[in-house]
């Protein structure tokens, strides 16, 4: 038995390297490929204090396979357990993405103020504003279409949006 050991002590090294990329190849990680190989040989070593294998290397070489193949097939096992676990367990863990009624009668409220603010600025600037930002026309259109210079039209826009960052922050503060 213990020339059983010295052979495979003698093997081992000689042979660490090649067995290790070939657990590599399988498993596609070389943490993991090292943690293999390592079993392998601790593996091999309990083997030969029981029985005596033939060709050492050959036996190294199929136990490295089988514990890299075992892998591959934990991991696939486990990702699909991990997998079930996650949709059973998703209505329970996942947020519901509607507002909640504060957050709605908030919103609600702050809608009502910006409409407020926006009906007390110029007729021209509010008719401006619905056609830059809602409409989506660009300065030159709404300027030609209200009979005005587009550098009024950028004006306008520039009081509309300073009312309203006064009023977001206004709203911000505590």
């Amino acid at each position: 038995m213990d020339s059983d050991i010295a052979r495979l002590d003698a093997a081992f090294p000689a042979m660490r390297s090649s067995l290790f990329q070939a657990v590599l190849r399988i498993v596609r990680d070389p943490a993991t490929a090292e943690e293999l190989t390592q079993e392998a040989y601790v593996r091999a070593r309990r083997a030969v204090e029981t029985a005596k294998p033939q060709r050492m290397e050959a036996f190294l070489w199929q136990t490295a396979r089988n514990l890299a193949f075992d892998y591959i097939r934990w991991k696939k096992v486990r990702a699909g357990t991990e997998t079930l676990d996650a949709v059973e367990s998703q209505g329970s863990e996942v947020a519901d993405t509607a507002p909640s009624a504060e957050e709605q009668a908030i919103q609600k409220d702050n809608l009502r103020i910006v409409g407020e603010a926006l009906q007390k600025l110029p007729p021209r600037a509010q008719k401006v504003w619905v056609l830059s930002r809602v409409e989506g026309w660009p300065y030159p259109r709404i300027a030609a279409h209200l009979g005005v210079s587009p550098n009024t039209v950028f004006n306008d826009i520039k009081m509309v949006m300073a009312l309203l960052y006064d009023l977001r922050t206004k709203m911000d503060a505590p």
